[in-house]
């Protein structure tokens, strides 16, 4: 059985509807949900709710947080899922292969263009092929985004298209 350490810490995959504010907001995890709806044969999803906020409001101290909860979780040889919004998942993805040289896993991070729930979310697929991507990755970080993994320095959100494209 393959162990897949999911962290959650927000952005669109994880945003709801607020009638209070008629918003979307980060205001729960829900990834529980979703991956219940999964068949996941052979693997024990440990999900860990780290922070629930939106790409554009995270810090350098956020990052660091994430840091510090995959080096306690690399005391297992078990790969990682990050959920995370999608306009600040690159910078991310820099800083943690910056400071993790010689993993020995891979780490996917993955998000959404439109919330978990809401139609047309492509949330459940890139969770999906996140987990999937995990179990047959070479050590290393990675974006999986709409049916493509691409490695984190050779990646870029296209504001224009809001989709992931290739950098030389």
């Amino acid at each position: 059985m393959l162990k897949i350490n999911v962290i959650t810490t927000g952005g669109t995959i994880e945003k709801v509807y607020s009638e209070r504010t008629s918003t979307v907001e980060n205001l729960d995890g829900k990834i529980d949900r979703y991956l219940g709806r999964l068949r996941l044969p052979d693997s024990d999803v440990r999900v860990t709710p780290l922070m629930n906020k939106d790409s554009l409001e995270m810090t350098e101290a956020d990052r660091s947080e994430i840091l510090g909860l995959i080096r306690q979780m690399l005391g297992e040889p078990s790969p990682v899922v990050i959920v995370h919004g999608t306009d600040t998942m690159v910078q991310t993805g820099l800083y943690l292969k910056k400071a993790l040289t010689a993993l020995k896993i891979p780490i996917v991070l993955t998000g959404a263009m439109i919330p978990l729930g809401f139609e047309g979310s492509d949330g459940l697929q890139n969770l999906t092929e996140s987990l999937f991507a995990v179990r047959i990755l070479d050590p290393g970080i990675y974006v999986v985004m709409h049916n493509q993994v691409f490695p984190i320095d050779r990646v870029r959100k296209d504001q224009e298209t809001s989709c992931f494209v290739w950098i030389d």
